[in-house]
């Protein structure tokens, strides 16, 4: 099969692409318009392969999108190109607007238009799969609430906002026109080749470096946590084996307290490379003004994916951690080449 990946140089994204190319035979397009976040380091590992190619295309540009599209001739297209990071949807939403909402309307008549006159093994077979998240919910009052496949939206902020109004875009495409989409909607992901302002990796490195751990609030909002090569092996099974028109909820069945998770990293930091003067590296956690809207709770029922496509994360959250804070140990000059002064770590709390 020939998969077409928008953001595959992201986080998530290159996860999904090292997943293909190292475990199956498909091919891959890897589109990318290599923005802060993107990083073709994260797939060096697969860069060479001979099914493997990139392009470096902004998925507002309908025009170029056309012409990959055109060229490549997928049969599933992933879509995981978005603006991601809360804090800075709530500095600047414009991007936000205009990459995750206009982007995905450009991306989704590209795909109509290709799709249309396919013919018909190919039209029948061909899948659009929308990657989100679980913030277009909103956020749980109550400690045994779960988000469904069914719950209804409520974001909180414009980067949740723009991803359920991206969403509604998706479904209304598939209602109208027949487009064959696939919806997504994942918990907080976190692994190697994170971007360093999101959590984990922020408080990896700023512990490092002897800064501040910045903890938002009380640090008591609840996230539940996917490790991301679990969160690729489900995205893959859903482009593969998914059922069209439905939407799958995945999760890590990990709920954690922001600062219990700053506190296990803080742990495993002591253990794994202690520092000289014998100080805890929890010494080092500071609490800080809360962000605007913050969500407290985000809890993931990932029962549907279970049960009908037979999928459940192998890591729990204390095992996909340490393989985290021990691939940061290990990949210090990955982290350096990422700073490159263009991101201030220091002034920014605890990410969801």
């Amino acid at each position: 099969m020939k998969y077409l990946i928008t953001g595959g140089a992201g986080f998530i994204g290159s996860a999904v692409i090292r997943y293909i190319i190292n475990q199956t035979e498909d091919e891959v397009l890897n589109i990318d318009k290599l923005t802060y976040a993107g990083n073709l380091e994260s797939l060096i590992g697969v860069e060479n392969n001979a099914r493997y190619s990139f392009q470096q295309i902004d998925i507002c540009d309908a025009a170029a999108l056309e012409q990959a599209v055109s060229g490549f001739q997928p049969d599933i297209v992933m879509h995981l190109a978005a603006e991601s990071h809360v804090d800075r949807s709530i500095d600047g939403p414009a991007e936000f607007i205009q990459t995750n909402i206009v982007g995905t309307y450009t991306l989704l008549e590209v795909l109509r238009k290709y799709w249309m006159p396919l013919e018909a093994d190919k039209k029948n077979s061909f899948r659009f799969h929308h990657i989100s998240t679980d913030e277009v919910y909103g956020d749980l009052e109550g400690t045994e609430d779960l988000f469904t496949e069914t719950t209804s939206y409520a974001p909180s902020s414009p980067y949740s906002a723009s991803k359920a109004s991206s969403d509604h875009l998706v479904r209304a495409w598939h209602r109208t026109y027949g487009l064959p989409v696939i919806v997504t909607n994942c918990s907080n992901n976190y692994g190697p080749y994170h971007f360093p302002e999101k959590l984990i990796p922020l408080m990896i490195l700023n512990a490092l470096e002897g800064k501040a751990l910045p903890v938002y609030g009380n640090g008591q909002q609840i996230r539940d946590w996917l490790f991301v090569e679990d969160h690729a092996r489900a995205l893959y099974r859903v482009a593969s084996q998914g059922q069209v028109g439905e939407t799958y909820n995945i999760g890590g069945h990990n709920e954690k307290q922001n600062i219990e998770v700053v506190q296990t990293i803080c742990a495993l930091l002591d253990e794994l490379q202690p520092r000289a003067d014998q100080l805890s590296y929890a010494s080092f956690i500071t609490y800080v003004t809360d962000r605007p809207g913050h969500d407290l709770r985000y809890a993931i029922d990932a029962s549907k994916i279970a049960k009908e496509l037979g999928w459940k994360p192998e890591e729990t959250f204390e095992t996909g951690l340490r393989k985290t804070v021990q691939w940061y140990l290990n990949n210090l000059q990955w982290c350096r080449r990422v700073q490159d002064g263009s991101y201030q770590r220091e002034r920014l709390g605890v990410q969801s």
